[in-house]
């Protein structure tokens, strides 16, 4: 395995870019330890396939520099970064047969038979596929063509690193979830450096150690689930992670209270926010619902199981807040804010707060 360094790599597809929005990776500096479980998340077109394929070797990037271990592995092809590579659709040999599409990246490193036979029934017991081995993979279904390509980037245990491009797509739910566990399993067994990309949070949550935030060709926060969730450092993180996601309001700093309209928040501390437009952000899960607060007049409520979501305008702003599934929605509905779920923003940006 390889500790991954990504020094001020910089990517456009255009041949002469000129500005920011010229690049789809503006400026990624960022080292994936040796052996951790990584999920690049974000929307659509945000720059994650593009890191990813960078790292692969299947991209040059316009400007900055990969190292490997410390060696500078820029120039080099995909073949001698001696990665594997997982991608969203599946890339295999239907003329072969399950057992064989396995063993194929093995024999063609001239592994003993013994170690490719040993590895690839271990492989497909993992993956499911063990009752089809002897199987072509031309006629099976799309998840289970899915599943032998999973299966190929797992067989072998000398690579650098193993990448996921989205590749759980054309799995079915619960599927999605035992492979995922699996990969879990194997990640603590063996200590892969693992990069999983993904636009779907619960994959990027429950695969990884660590989860990359992207969001228009940046990485804006890297950090734990517990510390997405907690302290967003940029409003999109709070939007993104979570749902229903973080409540923004734009609000008036004066010491340790944010004005909102009419309405006087009281803050857990003092914002170190200088200037810049200032926002509050609340997770539903802490704005409470009762009868002592702020009124709000309730649009809606969601019942998703285990809980509601309340939809409420507070001030002329929707809001939404979430409560026990056996709760009631008082009939003159108010809320109040947990200081220990309020964060202040600066232009988007998180800022800490003093006593």
């Amino acid at each position: 395995m390889a500790r991954i360094d990504v020094n001020h790599i910089r990517h456009s597809y255009l041949p002469n870019p000129r500005k920011d929005s010229d690049f789809a990776l503006k400026e990624v500096h960022h080292t994936f330890e040796d052996g951790g479980a990584y999920a690049l998340l974000g929307p659509s077109g945000c720059g994650k396939t593009t890191l990813l394929n960078i790292i692969s070797g299947l991209l040059h990037p316009s400007h900055g520099q990969l190292l490997f271990n410390g060696r500078d592995i820029t120039n080099l092809s995909t073949q001698e970064r001696n990665i594997a590579q997982v991608f969203q659709f599946p890339v295999i040999y239907d003329t072969m047969t399950v057992y064989d599409n396995l063993a194929f990246p093995l024999r063609n490193r001239r592994v003993p038979e013994a170690d490719v036979d040993r590895k690839v029934r271990e492989t497909l017991d993992m993956i499911d596929l063990a009752g089809l081995a002897k199987k072509k993979a031309r006629g099976l279904t799309a998840d289970q063509k899915q599943k032998i390509s999973l299966g190929r980037g797992l067989v072998r245990s000398d690579v650098n690193a193993i990448l996921f491009d989205e590749p759980l797509t054309v799995i079915d739910p619960h599927m999605k979830w035992v492979l995922r566990s699996q990969l879990k399993q194997l990640h603590r067994r063996f200590a892969y450096t693992m990069v999983y990309v993904t636009h779907d949070q619960t994959e990027a949550l429950t695969f990884a150690d660590r989860v990359v935030v992207m969001y228009d060709g940046e990485i804006v926060q890297i950090g734990t689930p517990a510390e997405l969730f907690e302290r967003p450092r940029h409003t999109f993180v709070g939007y993104f992670i979570g749902s229903p996601g973080m409540n923004v309001l734009p609000v008036a700093l004066e010491g340790r209270t944010a004005k909102f309209g009419a309405l006087r928040i009281e803050l857990p501390g003092v914002p170190k926010a200088e200037a810049g437009a200032v926002e509050l952000g609340i997770r539903p899960e802490y704005v409470r619902l009762g009868r002592e607060g702020m009124a709000v007049q309730v649009s809606k409520v969601e019942d998703v199981g285990r809980h509601k979501v309340v939809r409420a305008n507070l001030e002329g702003r929707e809001i939404a807040a979430v409560i026990g599934e056996d709760d009631e929605v008082p009939a003159e509905p108010k809320v109040r804010f947990d200081p220990a779920g309020i964060n202040i923003y600066a232009d988007s940006w998180r800022v800490e707060m003093g006593a």
